[in-house]
């Protein structure tokens, strides 16, 4: 993990925590980096000395925190969906749990009643439904926004 001192085009100065170089400039680019206090997505870095412990003296006092970015407004848009989405999935189709790839193929074979279904899934089932011509999506889990 790297933390970036940042700051916007309307010179608020924050830091945030990437991955990697690479996954900060992925971000910035399809403006998911954005300022904490005015949204604005015109963010670059700032010139950071690195932090090395002395053991040859006492640390100094450390100095007041810098506020840490949490998440985009278009970052909690795109969560709140994944969640509007599972929950309409959880309202309005039958949990078949572990039966799940049994349950997909009676359905597929006319075997079983046509109908909305989710429940659990392997790698290797949902492989051979998709190569069965099964068409099946996974239902995202969105973290806690704490995480």
């Amino acid at each position: 993990m790297i933390k970036y001192a940042l700051a916007c085009d309307q010179a608020h100065e924050f830091e945030s925590w990437f991955p990697s170089s690479d996954a900060y400039e992925t971000q910035r680019k399809r403006g998911f980096v954005t300022c904490p206090y005015c949204d604005s997505a015109k963010v670059e870095k700032q010139i950071m000395a690195p932090r090395i412990a002395r053991t040859d003296k006492a640390e100094a006092p450390a100095s007041q925190p810098q506020p840490v970015a949490a998440f985009s407004e278009k970052e909690r848009e795109i969560r709140a969906m994944i969640r509007a989405m599972r929950e309409h999935v959880i309202q309005n189709a039958e949990n078949v749990g572990k039966g799940f790839a049994e349950e997909a193929r009676k359905i597929h074979y006319g075997e079983a009643e046509e109908r909305s279904i989710y429940g659990e899934a392997d790698g290797s089932d949902v492989r051979s439904l998709l190569e069965e011509g099964i068409q099946v999506l996974p239902l995202p889990i969105v973290p806690d926004d704490r995480n």
